[in-house]
């Protein structure tokens, strides 16, 4: 299996599911609370904009603008951060 089915099988089947199941967990969080805390708040923001941006990496491996060298970087990044559950996967922040 190439490094780009690898990541899209990665992508698809942990990481974004991962995300979708965080979300899940903070808004039935504030549905308890009825109230939105800025941590959460700010942590929706954060797992959306990370989630729309592996979106992009799936795109990029779709159309093939993205090399084999690119997908296993990206795949070393999320196996690291899962082995540490670092949330951010390596992916810097950008301004």
């Amino acid at each position: 299996m190439s490094y780009t089915q690898q990541l899209e099988e990665l992508l698809t089947k942990s990481v974004i599911p991962d995300l979708d199941e965080r979300l899940d967990e903070i808004f039935e969080e504030i549905a308890d609370n009825k109230e939105a805390s800025e941590d959460a708040k700010e942590e929706i923001e954060e797992l959306r904009e990370f989630k729309a941006d592996l979106k992009d990496v799936l795109d990029d491996i779709a159309s093939g603008d993205i090399d084999e060298d690119e997908c296993k970087e990206l795949i070393d990044d999320i196996t690291e951060a899962q082995k540490g559950n670092d949330e951010d996967f390596g992916f810097v922040e950008e301004d």
